[in-house]
């Protein structure tokens, strides 16, 4: 219940006036302050890596992980942190689960040429499993591999080699941990200890200043575990063309969690919604609102307030994109080609993240009402030139329209 702004309950409220709790009802030591969490939202959390950004990080890493691969390599804080930091940029694991990697954190994968990397998560109390491409035949014969390819895999196992004669001389608690390294020097030189998420913290801003790792403004790069998880999330998401499903289980999160709390817009949705928003600023100041829809992402339109599939009430427009092809206020032009075959591309893009029955009963007709009835019609009656057509299908489909450049057809199902 509420007093005056401030939130209690009924229980807690007796209790306070029978003064088993002290209750103070005002102020900033009030039991129930009006707003308990004051910067909650404020912190908007880390965002993903720019491409040159994350390219130059990658290779600042790849430099500062060399040295382990040499003959004489001894393991220090800062050579394992870069290690870590590698793992973490090809997995987009947390920080936790792997320091506390176990040595026998690689398993067996029933798949051949790669592995398991077994990871403990202790909120979910329960392991995670990231599949890792292992060492080719060809790839042992180049001793230069690991400077030009990063193998994750090969990683993990050199660095277990090198901390292996180091386990008889490490307390009990530690001695079955992955990063463990001599103390150089200090109070606790000579002896053995593990990699802590501090030493960690160290080594990134010391790796970010010697390799003059900078951002778009000029500043010092920030590095954190957690923007480079949402840096392998976006870059996973981009390399599967926008798959969700498949980029949360890379992760280990639900698809709600890795969209909500991972994926940031690219670089294209945000092209495509600039280009949204001048056609709409053009609109407002030409005086002009609405006459774009004459000119629809699929063609022209006679009627886009009144026609045949609009919803018909208070001059909304048509956004009934999917019936245009049966709709009799639909025509086409040769200017229009080009916004046609893109939106006939991305509805074949759509073929291979869909059942087979959805796909046959919503659009599997499309397709072949553009080939055999707009552009074979168009071609018979003289209204489109061959060579026109050819041009315009292969515009669409190395540089698609903007419109149908996104993922539009599920949010078009609710006007269709």
């Amino acid at each position: 219940m509420r007093l005056g702004g401030v939130y209690e309950t009924r229980g807690d409220s007796a209790l306070g006036s029978r003064g088993i709790i002290s209750l103070i009802t005002s102020g900033d030591d009030a039991t129930f302050p009006r707003n308990p969490f004051p910067s909650s939202g404020k912190h908007k959390g880390e965002t993903p890596l720019p491409k040159r950004q994350r390219q130059a990080f990658a290779s600042a890493l790849k430099q500062a992980v060399a040295p382990i691969w040499k003959d004489d390599a001894v393991l220090s804080g800062e050579l394992l942190a870069y290690v870590l930091l590698t793992i973490a940029l090809h997995t987009g694991r947390n920080s936790t689960p792997l320091l506390e990697m176990g040595r026998d954190c690689l398993r067996a994968h029933p798949k051949d040429g790669s592995v398991f990397l077994v990871l403990w998560k202790r909120r979910g109390h329960t392991t995670n499993k990231v599949a890792l491409r292992t060492e080719s035949a060809d790839e042992r014969l180049l001793e230069s591999t690991p400077t030009i390819r990063t193998n994750i895999e090969r990683l993990i196992r050199r660095v277990l080699i090198l901390s292996e004669p180091l386990r008889p001389e490490a307390p009990d608690s530690i001695k079955d941990l992955v990063w463990l390294y001599r103390v150089q020097r200090g109070p606790g030189r000579g002896g053995i200890i593990e990699l802590t998420d501090g030493a960690l913290k160290l080594a990134t801003r010391k790796l970010v200043t010697d390799y003059k790792l900078v951002d778009t403004d000029g500043k010092p790069l920030r590095i954190n575990i957690s923007r480079l998880r949402k840096t392998f999330a976006n870059r996973i998401f981009e390399l599967l063309d926008g798959d969700l499903t498949t980029t949360s289980i890379a992760l280990g999160n639900t698809p709600q969690v890795a969209e909500r709390n991972y994926l940031a817009p690219s670089t294209e949705a945000r092209r495509n919604w600039r280009f949204m928003g001048e056609i709409l600023v053009q609109e407002l100041l030409s005086r002009t609102i609405g006459a774009t829809y004459q000119k629809t992402p699929m063609g022209q339109c006679e009627d886009p307030v009144n026609g045949q599939y609009a919803p018909k009430r208070q001059g909304i427009a048509c956004f009934s994109f999917l019936n245009c092809l049966r709709c009799k206020h639909y025509a086409i032009t040769g200017e229009d080609l080009h916004r046609l075959f893109s939106f006939y591309f991305r509805v074949f893009a759509e073929r291979v993240r869909m059942g087979k029955r959805r796909w046959s009963q919503q659009y599997a007709h499309i397709p072949r009402l553009i080939d055999d009835y707009v552009i074979a019609e168009g071609l018979r009656r003289g209204a489109f030139k061959p060579e026109a057509v050819e041009a315009a299908r292969e515009q669409a489909r190395v540089s698609p329209h903007p419109f149908w450049s996104v993922d539009v057809l599920d949010s078009l199902e609710i006007f269709s």
